[in-house]
């Protein structure tokens, strides 16, 4: 069984509370029902497939994407008797496996960077990609090429936790989840990111949506 062919041979779950039109079932009871009915996996599937293939399509680039996206889930389904819901919920456990598999092709992420950073230099049309969320008020190209080039600079665990905001806009909290690292550490990690942005950007914030707080 694939979750690819799972998704498409299910429908979307719903439970009657007795009164109402039916409620969507939790993601986090829907994953411990996939645990008795294996097939119930694909209605996960279903839900956060598009996102989670946007998301390693800005990270890396479509043919990436097209190839990881059923990664992502096939190690879910395969590790979901071991999800625990009293560390967070399925929605960022995804995002984790996703990182998993970027930090597996950091070098293709960089050369996304790079390519960026060279049709900002070029004035060319740069791909679809990081800009579209990260550079929120960022609109001349050599201002986007010098994003591109400080992101490509960051440190892994900096650019993860800034994409993981910026892109999937993740909370703090489900940051850390994804991550597998304290909380704080999601803070002080963006908080350090976004000074040295704005510094290198002449104080303008490209944070999609987030605040300096």
């Amino acid at each position: 069984m694939t979750a690819h062919s799972t998704a498409h041979s299910t429908a979307r779950p719903t439970v009657r509370n007795g009164t109402g039109p039916p409620a969507a079932i939790s993601d986090e009871a829907l994953l411990e029902l996939s645990r008795r009915r294996p097939e119930r996996f694909g209605e996960l599937y279903d839900r956060y497939v598009g996102e989670i293939h946007a998301y390693l399509g800005r990270r890396l680039d479509r043919q990436a994407a097209d190839d990881l996206t059923a990664e992502v889930f096939l190690a879910a389904f395969s590790k979901r008797a071991t999800f625990d819901p009293r560390r967070g919920t399925v929605r960022p456990w995804l995002y984790g496996f996703a990182g998993n598999l970027i930090a597996l092709h950091r070098r293709t992420e960089a050369r996304r960077l790079a390519a960026l950073q060279r049709s900002a230099g070029a004035h060319e049309e740069p791909e679809h990609g990081h800009e579209e969320r990260v550079v929120i008020r960022v609109d001349a190209q050599s201002e986007q090429g010098r994003l591109a080039a400080e992101l490509r600079a960051l440190p892994d665990g900096d650019r993860d936790v800034l994409l993981l905001s910026a892109l999937a806009e993740l909370s703090h909290e489900e940051v850390a989840q994804a991550l597998d690292i304290p909380y704080g550490t999601v803070g002080s990690r963006l908080s350090r990111v976004r000074r040295k942005l704005r510094a290198a950007l002449g104080g303008v914030n490209p944070l999609h949506g987030g605040s300096d707080g």
